[in-house]
């Protein structure tokens, strides 16, 4: 951070707002030209998420799942939170598990990512997964999520698919590559 950024004095945060989900909160601050402002955010949380990058044979694994922010099935690396307790990898392996019906022998961490963080605290820890063998675990999808293998030599075509539009989806295509550039299979 730039050393001469001083970060804004918050004077109040107050609840406007909560569902079963999610809590909004109303944050008055300062900032060190004095000027005051008044934003809104969802209630920051400690809880992160993992997307995972799952690799089988010369193929991305990808499913399709519901958003029903946009009431359409989209095209995706499987995600999920991770538990309290669980690590970044153990997370990713459980809900590859879950997702997909596969396990993993070897993770990579790529990145940790931030999704509109004037308004949220999530943070989404992207991994790539290798060496994938058949193991299942119930989750709590609500129906099977169908699978699609793309190729790999094929990968930045997944930016042409109507259905693939979601922001850490296409962060983690390009992730994935730069990876998969400088560590072949």
């Amino acid at each position: 951070m730039d050393k001469h950024l001083q970060k804004p004095e918050i004077h109040k945060v107050t609840t406007v707002a909560s569902s079963r989900l999610f809590t909004i909160e109303s944050v008055d601050l300062t900032f060190s030209n004095g000027v005051q402002r008044v934003y809104e955010r969802m209630r920051p949380s400690n809880r992160e998420a993992v997307l995972i990058v799952p690799v089988i044979g010369e193929d991305l694994l990808l499913i399709h799942e519901y958003a029903v922010g946009i009431d359409s099935y989209e095209l995706g690396f499987p995600k999920g939170l991770i538990d309290p307790g669980e690590s970044v990898l153990e997370a990713a392996n459980r809900e590859l598990m879950e997702e997909v019906g596969y396990g993993a022998q070897h993770f990579d961490f790529l990145s940790q990512l931030t999704m509109a963080p004037s308004y949220f605290s999530s943070r989404m820890n992207i991994v790539i997964a290798k060496g994938l063998y058949s193991q299942s675990l119930e989750g709590d999808e609500p129906e099977p999520l169908p699978q699609t293998r793309w190729p790999i030599a094929r990968m930045m075509e997944l930016l042409n698919e109507p259905d693939f539009n979601e922001a850490r989806n296409i962060s983690a295509l390009f992730l994935a590559r730069e990876f998969l550039l400088n560590n072949p299979l």
